[in-house]
């Protein structure tokens, strides 16, 4: 069976981790990136890329391939319109860490219709072509949105260039999928910050840190503009969350100031990771995409913590 080729828009560390995954799979891909630099590294490795968005695109459109925008929120707009202009007809998704911003860009570009949002959990600190590896989502969560406009043929074809990265797919609402990331992936990155500038304020605080320090600070290392965006542009979502957990350190904070323990926060912090720890991920299947409450089905397997290891069939394919 002939796979869809696969247009890669932004060859940073998670495009240029699709376009070697996809690869690796037997797909044709090809892509884009706007530094030159990168254009140049990712040919120098034997990839096909250009630094001509309009060129990339409408190869895009004469060989219907999966178009996955991999550049950062602020750069969306701009990117939609030239896809809406060049490669309309083609399926959609991204690799963005927070979908509902993104999903109001689809829609005010009119391509809502052929969209499905995703999110590979997976990163490092390092960005750049040449941080990017095949094997960067291998075992690692993939969101893929399950909105009520989600078209089921092209949902499959996302849920199948995940597979073929090997990771495993989280099926989730936009709006669950944002409230679940910044609890996990951006409040971290602001405790990381606050962390890192706390103990640099302390003179003797980075000849002694070790491996909490190295551990919590990781993700601070990350490039501060894709930190800004992912936070700001979850703000919604974030600030209850950074709330909470402000309360939580302001309470610790008030009993170790009044000589009491801080059993709480500690017992309870401690249960968690323990659940975390032991937390299973049963595998979905039995969902027909197109079927009747399809959506609905798999929104609530993923929120049950279900994962798609193996390619569901479709309503079509089961003629």
């Amino acid at each position: 069976m002939t796979k869809t080729p696969v247009c890669v828009v932004g060859l940073g560390l998670i495009g240029g981790s699709v376009m070697r995954a996809a690869r690796a799979a037997g797909r044709e891909v090809f892509g884009y990136n706007r530094s030159v630099q990168g254009v140049e590294a990712a040919r120098f490795d034997g990839f096909d890329a250009t630094v001509n968005l309009d060129e990339a695109l409408s190869r895009a459109a004469a060989t219907a391939a999966l178009i996955v925008l991999a550049v950062p929120v602020p750069a969306l707009p701009s990117m939609l319109r030239h896809v809406r202009d060049t490669a309309p007809q083609c399926p959609l998704t991204d690799v963005t860490s927070v979908k509902g911003a993104v999903l109001r860009d689809v829609a005010d570009a009119g391509l809502l219709e052929r969209y499905v949002g995703g999110h590979p959990m997976a990163g490092t600190a390092r960005s750049g072509w040449t941080a990017g590896e095949a094997e960067l989502f291998v075992g690692a969560p993939w969101v893929i949105s399950v909105d009520d406009h989600v078209d089921p043929g092209v949902w499959a074809q996302v849920m199948a260039l995940a597979l073929d990265c090997r990771a495993v797919v989280v099926p989730a609402r936009s709006d669950e999928h944002d409230t679940a990331a910044a609890t996990i992936s951006h409040l971290p990155h602001l405790l990381a910050e606050a962390l890192a500038v706390t103990a640099g304020g302390v003179p003797l605080a980075f000849a002694l840190a070790a491996g909490s320090f190295r551990d919590g600070t990781r993700v601070a290392a990350t490039a501060p503009d894709l930190v800004r965006a992912m936070c700001e542009a979850n703000a919604e979502q974030l600030v209850p969350v950074l709330d909470d957990t402000l309360r939580l350190l302001g309470d610790a904070r008030d009993r170790l100031a009044a000589g009491r323990p801080v059993s709480d926060l500690v017992e309870a912090g401690h249960a968690a990771r323990i659940r975390y720890d032991s937390f299973s991920r049963p595998q979905i299947i039995g969902t027909v995409l197109g079927a009747e409450g399809w959506r609905d089905e798999l929104a609530a397997a993923g929120r049950a913590g279900g994962v798609v290891r193996s390619a569901l069939p479709t309503l079509d394919s089961r003629g």
